[in-house]
């Protein structure tokens, strides 16, 4: 009996002196202390749960090498992937075919469970006298991307230009051994482009980006390539390519695979008017079946150990955890070029020690910090340019330092000609006032951000074109939507606003505050779902150049988690946005909310809370502290212990994904020595 009731005493006892513990070191040791969930109450890691219906694995992989395995072609030993092909089958793994996948993407199939696509990129001719051998001893499907202008070299021709590396012409395969390979029935044959596998001018700094994805800079004339001209110079490549492809396989091709897993927007839409229907990138995760335009690809590199190769493919359906920076670009802009990049050089060596994953960096100019943007950092046809500096800034930090880039943007309180219309509020303006409007009941709305009235036409033309022109100017990752995307129970007014509201059946006097608490409630629910159909209008806007890979985030006033009536007062809704966007971003910021300092730990824990209660919030929610005390309009720095304070308590009460704003990198603020302690997925936790 003593050993059966051994095992309780013992817990108990834990427990007593757990409480003890608890009780001396006092209220803060008590903010610490995180919420126990039982093992079988956890959520299940995306690893540990079923195999997604109709989800494959794709493996991207270069050349082969008996002897080493050079990382200028990315290349594996033979006896490498040998062990690994061996490791996917003992493993369960079941190599598929583009036929398969593209079955399956019509609903003729279901693929198999950890279905897996081999891919090989560039024309090796390794692929040639090692691979394709060993597909034939597997009976396994694969998939070959050959560069066009690399495998058409004539085989009298000694040296291949490998992006400026001469590379002997026996490297590559020649379009003899494709047809083989292709008449097997084992090998589909993509292309990897005709002669885009290079990076080209791109910018006044000189930054070289890939050719497939991005408009050409010429220095000498200080302008860029037209869009007419983009068109002339893609569509000719995919001519070139895809009639060389039928040429020696006899079949259309129809599997893009990008150079470098850059992905452009209108190249593949101009890639899919000739037949195209796959896109393959280099992005992380696992691919479905449904979506054949942003299909991923694990980069088999480094000639890594089979254990690291397994690690691999037990965590690539894993959801990398966010740690953000959110970055005023006005901070490194600066008249002398020079300064400018020891300040972008600063910050990128700064972010790369804090080990960051992601960068919120801002495209737009707001020197006044009155959140009314008059300029921009890209050249665009609507708001004059501070300085052409977003491109060169977003490619630095993601090649430099690291990070995925998101472009922090307006939505509404943009400073356009004032024929275009804003939003207004229904309160009568100050007599005599420059605002006034011509009805009594209704003017500019001032309180938060002077805002554009996103009902009006023009105005929606006007802010597409801004972001249409972003997309073609730079290269990143996703579109924060600034949380001026808002609009107060008594706005917006404007004679385009309230046209909308009557054509979807309201009846005024508007702001309706004699109407029902149902039809007050309706039309709060209306102006929320018009304000989020029109974000995603401009992310389909950017998608349309920069491609399906482009992510999407929104910053939300905290109270929409935990207080949903609050939708009232900003047209923000948390659930909605959870629906709507990859990543909903609450500014979880104490101070500017006016929470008191001794109440702050609670009022964490209950923005955690508030979040949980939706299955899945916490994997699609970023948690964003405050680094600044904005208060009676004399910024404040707060100080970093404070800070780290907030993200450890986030932390233990269960967020994943954190970040903070702003990061100021001239005067270290926070300290990056102490952050990084407590934000970043490298050092936290602390030694």
């Amino acid at each position: 009996m003593l050993n059966v009731h051994r095992p309780y005493r013992l817990f108990a006892l834990l427990m007593l002196l757990s409480a003890m513990f608890v009780a001396a070191m006092g209220h803060n040791a008590q903010a610490r202390e995180p919420v126990f969930t039982w093992p079988d109450s956890r959520t299940k890691e995306a690893n540990e749960q079923p195999w997604p219906v109709n989800s494959f694995l794709v493996l991207a992989y270069h050349d082969v090498k008996d002897d080493v395995a050079d990382q200028r072609f990315l290349a594996v030993t033979t006896k490498k992937l040998v062990a690994e092909f061996a490791w996917l089958r003992e493993n369960g793994y079941h190599p598929v075919s583009v036929q398969q996948i593209v079955d399956a993407h019509q609903g003729l199939i279901t693929l198999p469970e950890k279905a897996v696509l081999l891919t090989f990129d560039d024309g090796y001719r390794s692929f040639y006298t090692r691979v394709f051998p060993l597909l034939k001893a597997y009976q396994w499907p694969a998939m070959l991307a050959p560069v066009g202008h690399w495998v058409s070299t004539p085989d009298s021709q000694e040296i291949v230009d490998f992006g400026g590396l001469p590379v002997s012409r026996s490297a590559f395969t020649n379009w003899d051994e494709i047809s083989e390979m292709a008449q097997s029935g084992l090998v589909e044959i993509a292309s990897h482009t005709q002669q885009l596998h290079y990076g080209q001018l791109a910018n006044p700094q000189g930054n070289t980006q890939p050719a497939a994805a991005s408009r050409r800079y010429y220095p000498e004339t200080n302008s860029y390539e037209s869009l007419a001209d983009f068109d002339k110079r893609i569509n000719a490549d995919i001519t070139a390519i895809t009639n060389n492809l039928k040429k020696a396989t006899g079949q259309a091709p129809r599997a893009w695979v990008w150079p470098y897993g850059a992905m452009h927007g209108r190249t593949w839409q101009l890639a899919k008017q000739q037949g195209y229907q796959l896109s393959f990138s280099l992005d992380i995760g696992l691919a479905n079946a449904r979506n054949l335009d942003n299909i991923p690809r694990y980069l088999v590199s480094n000639d890594q150990s089979l254990e690291e190769f397994a690690a691999s493919m037990a965590s690539v359906r894993l959801q990398p955890t966010q740690r953000v920076a959110h970055v005023d670009l006005d901070y490194i802009y600066d008249p002398d070029p020079e300064q400018q990049e020891r300040n972008l050089g600063a910050l990128i060596q700064r972010l790369q020690d804090m080990r960051v994953t992601t960068v919120f960096l801002q495209a737009f100019a707001d020197p006044l910090g009155d959140g009314l943007v008059r300029e921009v950092y890209f050249p665009n046809r609507v708001l004059p340019m501070r300085a052409d500096l977003f491109n060169r800034a977003a490619w630095q930090l993601r090649t430099r330092g690291g990070v995925q880039v998101f472009a922090w943007m307006p939505t509404l309180a943009l400073d356009l000609d004032p024929s275009y219309p804003r939003v207004k509020r229904a309160a009568p303006a100050a007599a005599g006032t420059p605002e006034q409007s011509k009805s009594p009941h209704y003017h500019v709305a001032e309180q938060e951000y002077r805002r554009l009235s996103f009902f009006d036409p023009s105005v929606r033309q006007a802010i597409n074109t801004l972001y249409e022109d972003l997309a073609w100017q730079a290269s990143f990752s996703g579109i924060v939507f600034h949380d001026d995307a808002m609009l107060r129970e008594d706005e917006d007014m404007s004679a385009a606003a309230i046209a909308a509201y009557e054509a979807a059946g309201f009846k005024g006097p508007f702001p309706m505050t004699d109407a029902s608490p149902e039809e007050r409630q309706r039309w709060m629910r209306f102006k929320t779902q018009a304000l989020t159909d029109f974000t995603l209008e401009l992310l389909n806007t950017v998608r349309a150049t920069r491609g399906e890979v482009m992510q999407s985030a929104r910053n939300l006033y905290v109270n929409t988690v935990t207080q949903p009536e609050s939708e009232a007062w900003f047209a923000q809704n948390f659930q909605d946005s959870l629906a709507a966007y990859d990543w909903v971003v609450p500014m979880v910021m104490p101070y500017m909310e006016e929470v008191p300092k001794s109440q702050v730990p609670a009022w964490l824990d209950q923005v955690v809370d508030a979040v949980k209660t939706t299955p899945g919030a916490l994997n699609k929610t970023i948690f964003e502290v405050q680094a600044v005390d904005w208060r009676d309009g004399q910024p404040r720095n707060i100080a970093t212990e404070e800070i780290a304070s907030w993200l450890r308590r986030l932390n233990i009460r269960g967020a994943r994904h954190m970040g903070y704003y702003p990061d100021d990198f001239a005067s270290n603020h926070p300290d990056m020595k102490q952050m990084r302690k407590h934000l970043s997925n490298y050092w936290f936790p602390s030694p």
